[in-house]
């Protein structure tokens, strides 16, 4: 016969990955959830999932392109633009959607016990979703380029470096999310902190600029910035340019898994007793 004891007093390093594979019907559930309740009741619908990151890339294209005047490395203005907010839009939705996992969740949480790990996991495979709608766009304009305009692009093989850049900024996504969403029990000005904090590191990231713009005073910034060598990555894996060296490479990924570890510490402590402090 099988048996699930839940402990209250469960080490804070323990992931439930039993737990969690346990409740894969209710990881399903809840993924359909909130993929049909994020543009409910709008006109457009769905279909937001492609027009916000097309607005977005139309804007920085007109704005920083066109007026202000910022060089893309040779790639056409549409495809750096957009390339850059395939990771960054991927990585913000991660961080920003789990931070609020325990303050959006209270009167699920206060009623049923199921691992709560699972919560900030939906939110990481919901992003997945909208990114691949994302890709898809990508991949017609990334068309029209290559065949259609004398743009040098690389062999679509190489979009097949995608796949660890954007395990790296789900990694990182999921450390932050949990870390902030353990930081907001407490501290309830995270809340209105992270929409700001998120904007401040879009443009500390280049994103609307190419890492080799960078004066050379502030290339630190660049080095000890989790996300700039894989929107640079993302850059030079479907545009055939990108600035970034193994340094940063290694550099970003020991930041990633260490805020991750933190964030899980800090997660599996503060889910015992929060019900209490909120």
């Amino acid at each position: 016969m099988h048996k699930t004891i839940i402990r209250a007093n469960s080490p804070w390093w323990r992931i439930p990955a039993r737990e969690i594979w346990e409740y894969r019907d209710l990881i399903g559930i809840m993924w359909t959830r909130d993929m049909m309740a994020i543009y409910k009741q709008s006109v457009l619908g769905r279909a937001w999932f492609v027009l916000q990151p097309l607005l977005t890339t139309v804007v920085f294209t007109v704005v920083f392109g066109n007026i202000a005047g910022i060089g893309t490395d040779g790639i056409p203005p549409l495809l750096f633009y957009m390339s850059g907010m395939l990771a960054w839009n991927f990585f913000a939705t991660c961080m920003n959607s789990i931070s609020s996992t325990f303050t959006g969740n209270v009167q699920l949480f206060g009623k049923v016990y199921f691992p709560r790990l699972i919560v900030p996991l939906v939110k990481v495979i919901v992003a997945l979703a909208t990114l691949a709608l994302n890709v898809l766009m990508f991949a017609g304009f990334w068309l029209y380029y290559r065949f259609f305009t004398d743009a040098a692009l690389p062999s679509a093989w190489l979009a097949l470096w995608l796949l660890p850049i954007l395990l790296h900024a789900a990694v990182l996504g999921l450390g932050m999310g949990l870390l902030c969403a353990s930081l907001t029990i407490k501290y309830k000005d995270m809340m209105f902190f992270m929409p700001f904090f998120s904007q401040l590191w879009m443009y500390a990231t280049p994103i609307i600029y190419p890492a080799s713009n960078v004066p050379e005073s502030w290339r630190w910034v660049i080095l000890y910035n989790p996300m700039s060598w894989a929107i640079e990555g993302t850059r030079w894996a479907l545009a055939g340019r990108g600035t970034f060296a193994l340094d940063q490479v290694a550099v970003g990924g020991a930041l990633a898994v260490a805020v991750l570890g933190l964030g899980l510490m800090a997660f599996n402590r503060v889910q015992r007793t929060f019900i209490d402090v909120i």
